[in-house]
């Protein structure tokens, strides 16, 4: 009898349990169906909303646009009167020269033998009439006979007297000229560079050129008292 149970419950197991596995699959479908429907609608509203605020921004762009060309035109068909800046003032109007300047001015121009230093890109040199300056440099845009006149000055002055500007002095108060009398060169230079653990050399050749001048004009002038009052 025992034989005869086992068998009948082994032939019924397939049966019985396939059912159960159908209905389980046929469930998780029917679930998830309803999902993939809502997830594939669910985007349809915002996509709207972006194209229209899209289309907003491109139009207030082009407002913005129209705005701004009506704007030029308008000022470019309106000119106004430029007026002076305080630099501008300040370099027209002289400043008038003080007391003690006035008195003692004369009392430096009568004495001889008058010195100078003068600025010259930035590089003070202290010089009489007739001295020879040999620049660092290469002045560019002067050939050989041409005269400068030279305005910066920090410091004029004889035996006894003494002007110094602050930081230069007036430009007024002197001239003083150069004749550029023509170019130096010096011997041709020749440098070796080599580098450790490493046989090769490179050669570098300098030859610099400097612009001479000669200071041929000193003099005070007593006449820009006059001028300034």
């Amino acid at each position: 009898m025992s034989s005869l149970l086992l068998r009948s419950v082994l032939d019924l197991r397939p049966a019985v349990a396939s059912p159960i596995r159908s209905s389980a699959r046929l469930f998780v479908v029917q679930s998830q169906a309803p999902i993939a429907r809502s997830v594939i609608a669910a985007p349809a509203g915002p996509v709207r909303h972006f194209s229209q605020t899209r289309q907003r921004q491109q139009q207030q762009q082009a407002d913005r646009l129209v705005q701004t060309n009506s704007s030029t035109i308008s000022i470019s068909a309106t000119p106004q009167a430029s007026t002076p800046t305080s630099s501008q003032q300040q370099a027209t109007v002289p400043k008038p020269l003080s007391q003690s300047v006035r008195t003692l001015l004369p009392l430096l121009a009568a004495q001889p033998g008058h010195y100078i230093t003068i600025h010259i890109h930035g590089r003070p040199y202290l010089v009489t009439e007739g001295d020879s300056v040999r620049l660092p440099f290469k002045m560019p845009g002067v050939a050989p006979g041409d005269v400068l006149r030279l305005t910066r000055a920090s410091v004029l002055g004889s035996r006894d007297f003494t002007l110094r500007g602050a930081p230069f002095v007036d430009e007024r108060l002197f001239e003083c000229r150069a004749v550029v009398t023509g170019t130096e060169s010096e011997p041709l230079r020749i440098k070796i560079k080599k580098k450790p653990r490493c046989r090769r050399t490179k050669h570098v050749k300098s030859k610099h050129r400097y612009t001479m001048l000669r200071i041929s004009e000193l003099r005070i002038r007593t006449e820009a008292l006059e001028e300034s009052s």
